[in-house]
């Protein structure tokens, strides 16, 4: 492992440092929108460093925090480990997965409900983390930043008896038209204590940061450009809450009203592609139809998303970037004439130098698309 980088384990409730065990084949990644995740593993080459990475490595209980030349590069929870043997002359070794912090609502129920009638979407956000951290055990210190809005309000009622996870509360809630973006961002503050904290972004996270110039030739080392139109729609249709209560009568879910991309069939000349999204908790006909606006406005928009790769030295590449522009400039036999693109930083992954292997990033990036022009 290259020196630069250390693994803190340390007890997820508290934060307190349980051990800081030797890694190797380290590799993490964080992302706007999705689950990050991270692996390596613990070379144990004697009982003593057995022991210790049985003490301190302890699925669904350990924090993991990965620091590169003393910076908080990654954290989140240990959630699965795999013991092997030493065999024939290799060390044994414990493997470790672990996943960003947003993971922890994946694991947590809203007991308890939540009804709020015209309340700014992010403080719905916030006071469903804020309940979901009140309860006995259930805080893990995700700090909570109160003074953002967005202008945007919602009514929402989340029954108890309905046991709505948490993560998918927050994320239905986000994505609905005119919803918001939220991760969970770890770093060190300047005291040096490391810090969770709940990251919200209306209408999107940016990063306050100037935007960064990538090149080919130059930084960048590879780049991939996909396509992919098994997602795409030209049509949306989503189903939402049964509309009837009387389980002796026929029951028919709730539907958004029918729309589609203005002008995509005729005169764009695309063929017709239905799309299709089902929220099974939504009772009201404006809410559905807000998701279903926006869910075909990504089917639309989201069928290019390209990877850039860049020796992370020199770079000027941090986690803190996520939410950044970047503005990438490539000259060759793609481009000949050269392209000259600004794009937003949505994910990072990371790939430490090892064995003769350079440090290098591969970035996530999503194009500029205009708006997408919708009718009913």
């Amino acid at each position: 492992m290259s020196g630069m980088y250390r693994v803190v384990l340390c007890d997820l409730r508290s934060d307190q440092i349980l051990d800081v065990l030797p890694a190797q084949g380290i590799k993490c990644d964080d992302y706007i929108g999705k689950t990050g995740a991270a692996s390596f593993t613990v070379p144990v080459t004697d009982p003593t460093m057995a022991r210790r990475a049985r003490e301190a490595v302890i699925p669904a209980r350990t924090a993991v925090w990965i620091e590169r030349n003393g910076e908080v590069w990654w954290g989140g929870i240990v959630w699965t480990t795999e013991r092997t043997p030493p065999a024939r002359g290799r060390p044994g070794a414990l493997a470790v997965q672990a996943a960003t912090f947003d993971s922890y609502l994946a694991h947590r129920i809203l007991k308890d409900g939540w009804t709020g009638t015209g309340v700014d979407q992010l403080d719905i956000a916030r006071q469903i983390v804020d309940w979901t951290q009140s309860i006995k055990g259930g805080d893990i210190g995700i700090e909570i930043d109160w003074a953002q809005t967005s202008g945007v309000l919602r009514d929402r009622a989340y029954s108890r008896y309905d046991l709505y996870v948490v993560r998918d509360v927050l994320d239905q809630l986000a994505n609905v038209e005119g919803g918001f973006e939220w991760r969970i961002r770890t770093y060190r503050d300047g005291s040096g204590r490391r810090v969770k904290s709940l990251q919200l972004g209306y209408p999107i996270i940016r990063s306050s940061r100037t935007e960064l110039v990538l090149s080919s030739p130059g930084p960048v080392i590879d780049y991939k450009m996909p396509e992919d139109g098994t997602a795409r729609a030209t049509h949306w249709h989503s189903r939402g809450a049964s509309t009837n209560r009387n389980q002796a009568q026929p029951s028919y879910p709730l539907m958004s009203a029918p729309i589609y991309i203005d002008g995509a069939v005729e005169p764009g000349g695309w063929p017709r592609l239905d799309g299709t999204s089902d929220y099974t908790s939504v009772e009201k006909q404006t809410t559905l139809d807000g998701h279903a606006r926006a869910d075909l406005t990504r089917a639309w928009t989201t069928t290019q998303v390209p990877t850039v790769s860049v020796r992370l030295d020199g770079s000027g590449i941090s986690p803190g970037l996520l939410g950044s522009t970047i503005r990438l400039r490539i000259r060759d036999e793609w481009f000949p004439d050269g392209l000259d693109a600004r794009y937003r930083l949505i994910g990072l992954a990371t790939t430490p130098a090892e064995r003769g292997r350079p440090e290098t990033a591969d970035l996530l990036l999503e194009p500029a698309a205009a708006p997408a022009a919708l009718a009913t």
